[in-house]
């Protein structure tokens, strides 16, 4: 059997997150029996478990319902930077939404920024929270116009900020962008104590506890679990990244999936201070973080829409050679990628799944930038579950439309997922099993049929339908991440085709390879 024997460089061999490894979270339990709340929130991320904290507080019984392990999911995977820079947005905003609700947006992230520095100080939360300048930069003719666009949007706005000639790399650029005084900070020291206070104040939390729908009889939305349990509120939140459950609101054809890709590595040159993100493509993204005591770069970027990326651990390559040609690289501790939902007009979808159904409500398309989103998101189902006026309501509205650019990024994205439909129907692989090495992955064909063959290190083969089990695009293996991800809504299963991350629910059907002819004893076994 052949060895798989891809060069990875300082490349760890499997990708595994910094924040989760660095903290230990009390286990909770799954879900036994059938209960009544005031409040149920489906999803133990950043989202989920401040909105808990928030209702908590305010007196009311609140269960939150998480699939896997607390914050194991996208809050896990990010880059953590607390920043109302959202990369080119504000210009945009302006030209889709107008000065005003532009200028929401922006005070909205600012509010969640100075939350969760009043949470740090308040609660004395060791989570290495430090107040950082944020910074955009141009490497090309082209990018630097949209900067000088993006600094007068800031100047209408009154954000602080301007246009900058240079940066403290060895990255020759065109110009650039600051936002003063954003922050960084370590995502699960944080949230760790978030949960304790919750606990604390009576919240109900389960793990291993996965929501399948959500019944709405008598206007109380009833969450039902794979198990059969039913949780009966007055309210539902569904803060599941993807939402298991879109009602009528059709979230498939009015999100898309991006991935992105994360190296923390120990460099040779000092880093500077800052957080830094390039306009350009590839993206490029920057800011430190302490492991052990000793300072690492956070080297990010690649990012395309998941399953359209190719051999995904070309990725991590390409971001091992910036980090070399930039800082020069020690060692390269964790490797990880992130997954993330964009909507038609990149502001993100919070409140009523839809307009009838304002008690259950929604938070998912954060572009990336989760962490002031997540907080704005939790003032804002506070409020509508206290029945008090929230601001940002119209502005998050799931249900609002805008002509341009929604509906021209309606029919791109629609487009795209027909486009890989077909293609993933009339592609054909050329490989057999036998030719799959250990620790590789990839599409095979059996008997004229399009399978997806992973071979663990230990020479076992795990063979799969590559049907989605979404809306039946075939999907593709990601080598760097070891996962099958589907293309046209992003999708992702394990390699053995359990569910990773939604819209589907269902698992990839496993193929009973022992049918295969001529296959020896020593291939078999899961």
């Amino acid at each position: 059997m052949t060895k798989n024997t891809h060069d990875t460089g300082m490349l760890p061999k499997t990708s595994k997150s910094y924040w989760p490894d660095s903290v230990g979270l009390p286990p909770f339990p799954r879900l036994e029996q059938n209960i009544d709340v005031d409040v149920v929130i489906v999803g133990g991320g950043m989202t989920g478990l401040t909105s808990a904290y928030l209702l908590v507080n305010e007196g009311l019984k609140v269960a939150v319902l998480e699939a896997d392990r607390l914050l194991n999911g996208t809050t896990g995977h990010t880059t953590a930077k607390v920043t109302a820079q959202h990369g080119l947005i504000y210009d945009e905003l302006i030209s889709s939404m107008g000065r005003s609700k532009a200028r929401l947006y922006y005070e909205a992230n600012l509010d969640a920024l100075q939350f969760i520095e009043q949470m740090v100080e308040q609660h004395h939360i060791d989570c290495d929270f430090q107040k950082q300048d944020a910074y955009l930069y141009a490497t090309t003719e082209e990018y630097k116009l949209k900067i000088e666009k993006e600094a007068a949007a800031y100047e209408k706005l009154g954000i602080d900020g301007g246009l900058v000639d240079e940066i403290p790399f060895d990255i020759e650029i065109q110009n650039g962008l600051v936002m003063k005084e954003q922050a960084q900070f370590h995502p699960l020291k944080y949230m760790a104590q978030l949960v304790r206070l919750i606990t604390e104040k009576g919240g109900l939390i389960y793990e291993n506890t996965t929501a399948v729908n959500i019944q709405t009889d008598d206007q109380h939305p009833t969450v039902l679990t794979r198990e059969n349990h039913r949780v009966t509120a007055n309210h539902a939140l569904i803060c599941s990244h993807f939402p298991f459950y879109e009602g009528l609101g059709l979230y498939s054809s009015r999100m898309y999936a991006s991935r992105s890709y994360v190296l923390a590595a120990k460099t040779k040159k000092k880093y500077p201070g800052g957080m830094y993100v390039s306009v350009d493509k590839p993206t490029r993204s920057l800011r430190s973080a302490m492991i052990n005591g000793e300072e690492f770069v956070l080297i990010v970027g690649e990012d395309h829409k998941t399953g359209q990326g190719g051999d995904t651990l070309d990725h991590y390559k390409k971001l091992e050679t910036f980090g070399e040609q930039v800082f020069g690289l020690e060692k390269i501790a964790y490797r990880w990628s992130a997954q993330d939902l964009i909507t038609l007009d990149k502001v993100p979808y919070i409140g009523g799944i839809t307009s009838k159904e304002s008690n259950i409500m929604i938070a998912t398309g954060y572009r990336k930038w989760g962490m002031t989103t997540s907080a704005v998101a939790a003032f804002l189902f506070r409020d509508v579950v206290l029945k008090k006026k929230n601001r940002y309501q119209d502005l998050y509205s799931p249900s609002r439309f805008y002509a341009n650019p929604s509906l021209k990024n309606f029919f791109v994205q629609n487009a795209n997922v027909v486009g890989q439909l077909l293609k993933g129907k009339f592609e054909m692989p050329h490989k057999t099993w036998d030719e799959i090495g250990n620790d590789e992955g990839g599409i095979i064909s059996i008997d004229g049929e399009r399978k997806g063959a992973y071979r663990d290190p230990a020479g076992c083969l795990h063979i799969v339908d590559t049907t989605c089990t979404h809306i039946g695009c075939e999907v593709e293996w990601n080598n760097g991440d070891r996962t099958w991800d589907c293309p046209c809504h992003g999708s992702r299963f394990s390699y053995t085709g359990e569910v990773v991350e939604g819209p589907a629910e269902k698992p990839l059907q496993q193929y009973d390879y022992s049918m295969i002819d001529n296959l020896t004893s020593d291939d078999s076994g899961y």
